[in-house]
């Protein structure tokens, strides 16, 4: 079994307007979730989830400005009989033209899991994408 989800998206932006999405609460919450995250290794953090009252219970494991992010992901499962334990980990490489970024997510033991991270990563990321662009446009305009 599949125990990690892997994606990779292309930017036109610099890996430093990128970072900005993955750090900064106010730009967090506009395509992901709620979150009091703060870039600081060992720093403990919370996601609230806008589709079920839950809160995921997170850590910092990692901060290279503008190249690597990862971080501890407390998750429950869809009915609160168990949690687990996953690994985020987000990685911007510059190339010629902006960004790619890479999202690797493990530490799954259940397919409900992986096939529900990874759908509900597709929408974030989706939200994203679309944020970048519509933040690109009015910056030119």
């Amino acid at each position: 079994m599949q125990k990690e989800i892997r994606h990779t998206w292309y930017f036109n932006q610099s890996p430093e307007e990128i970072w900005d999405y993955l750090t900064k609460p106010e730009l967090i919450e506009q395509w992901m979730m709620k979150t009091d995250f703060q870039p600081v290794v060992g720093q403990k953090f919370h996601l609230y989830s806008p589709w079920k009252n839950d809160v995921a219970d997170c850590e910092v494991l990692e901060v290279d400005p503008f190249a690597r992010l990862s971080y501890i992901w407390l998750a429950h499962s869809a009915d609160y009989s168990r949690n687990f334990k996953s690994v985020v980990v987000w990685t911007l490489t510059p190339i010629d033209k902006g960004t790619e970024l890479q999202l690797m997510h493990n530490g799954f033991t259940m397919l409900e899991d992986i096939m529900g991270f990874n759908s509900g990563w597709n929408i974030l990321v989706t939200q994203l994408v679309d944020l970048v662009k519509q933040q690109d446009v009015s910056m030119r305009q």
